[in-house]
């Protein structure tokens, strides 16, 4: 489902060529799980980012679903994501001004749904939101916010899932709620799940761990 051979990242500095990522390599199976660990700076979430063909890597090549990123534009790659894929971030990115129902749809309407209103409210209920849907993300918790993300990412039954630090703004007990339902949506939708995470329990739910330190992958966590 998500293959990596020698992916590597340079980018341009006042002193030269700076490498956030140097020969990365991975393969993860359809349905599994992969977390992506390692301290601030290490490249996570740039590795997340080429792995989900947000950026272009500068060295090596890279598959999402059989389809080689390498060489496609933005346009293909945007088209490709809209597609296959759902993103959960660590600050929600929730659209301020739409409430909770109308957050799930426009990822719905994107993926070319007919019935987004229908799916986004079967969304929100199976994350335990149904008498929130008109809420505002201001007028919801941390915890809430995220179900909501996690209903949007999950609404077109994407067959690839990228979450970056999900759990990251909320306090304990909501991590565990969020945990615990991110790993059910993942099980009922067979979604291959790749998250980059500071939270060991969540990383050990994972079936592989790739830790990234300076720029490299070394021994499993």
């Amino acid at each position: 489902m998500i293959e990596a051979r020698g992916l590597g990242k340079r980018v341009d500095g006042p002193d030269g060529a700076l490498t956030i990522l140097e020969g990365i390599d991975l393969v993860l199976n359809p349905g599994r799980s992969l977390a992506i660990v390692g301290r601030s700076g290490s490249g996570k979430t740039t590795l997340l980012s080429l792995l989900a063909g947000l950026d272009r890597p500068t060295s090596g090549r890279s598959w999402l679903h059989g389809h080689e990123l390498t060489g496609l534009d933005e346009e293909a790659r945007a088209a490709l994501r809209r597609r296959l894929v759902g993103f959960v971030f660590q600050s929600f990115q929730l659209i301020p001004t739409l409430d909770a129902l109308e957050n799930v749809m426009v990822a719905a309407d994107l993926a070319g749904l007919d019935d987004a209103a229908d799916r986004a409210r079967q969304a929100l209920e199976r994350v335990g939101l149904g008498t929130r849907l008109r809420h505002l993300p201001h007028q919801m918790s941390g915890g809430e916010q995220q179900r909501v993300a996690l209903a949007r990412a999950f609404v077109h039954a994407p067959p690839i899932l990228f979450a970056d630090e999900p759990t990251g703004n909320l306090d304990g007990e909501n991590a565990r709620s969020v945990t615990g339902l991110l790993f059910d949506l993942q099980r009922d939708h067979g979604t291959t799940l790749v998250l980059v995470t500071h939270d060991p329990d969540l990383a050990a739910r994972c079936d592989q761990c790739l830790r990234v330190a300076d720029g490299r992958s070394v021994a499993p966590a």
